[in-house]
């Protein structure tokens, strides 16, 4: 009988606790659009005159889509949402350079400017505390090159792509 009356107020606490948390969603898929099963990617257009970083950084969103979400990339305009972004800026600064103005330090710097539309091509965007238009959010990112290191030019810029793509990619996360 003292089994029967300590478990019976322990019952009804745990079903007001989980009847208190309906509509609410547990691990990774809550951190995404729940009416959003298929994302289509453009091809990223590029204002650089570097050659292929478009297509790197489409490349890069599409991989990093795949493998973080619960999205299906698929090659067709009429998927439930269309990813798409604009390289606004591909910058290289040299930081440090030695006495023969060899670059010793540099820094590439890439920039985007990211909008992902609904079906009916309304943003699916994350409340922004910048005033950008709607549904267009500009990302940036760095890498830096250390030529003693062994880096190359080609090295530091596929770096900076793959964090800006990882970027992009946690825009598409619900706000909390």
């Amino acid at each position: 009988m003292l089994f029967r009356q300590t478990l019976y107020p322990t019952f009804w606490i745990c079903l007001l606790m989980l009847t208190g948390c309906v509509g609410y969603q547990v691990g990774a898929g809550s951190l995404y659009a729940p009416d959003v099963t298929t994302v289509y990617v453009p091809m990223i257009d590029s204002d650089s005159y570097r050659r292929d970083l478009g297509e790197r950084l489409t490349e890069a969103v599409i991989k990093e889509i795949e493998l973080k979400t619960p999205y299906k990339v698929v090659s067709t305009p009429d998927a439930d949402s269309i990813l798409s972004a604009r390289l606004i800026t591909d910058t290289r600064r040299t930081l440090i350079e030695n006495a023969f103005d060899d670059p010793r330090l540099a820094e590439t710097e890439l920039r985007a400017e990211v909008t992902w539309l609904n079906r009916r091509r309304l943003p699916i965007v994350p409340t922004q505390a910048v005033v950008l238009p709607p549904g267009l959010i500009e990302i940036g990112q760095t890498a830096t090159l250390i030529t003693e290191e062994g880096q190359s030019v080609a090295t530091s810029q596929q770096q900076a792509i793959e964090r800006l793509a990882q970027q992009i990619v946690s825009t598409m996360e619900s706000p909390w």
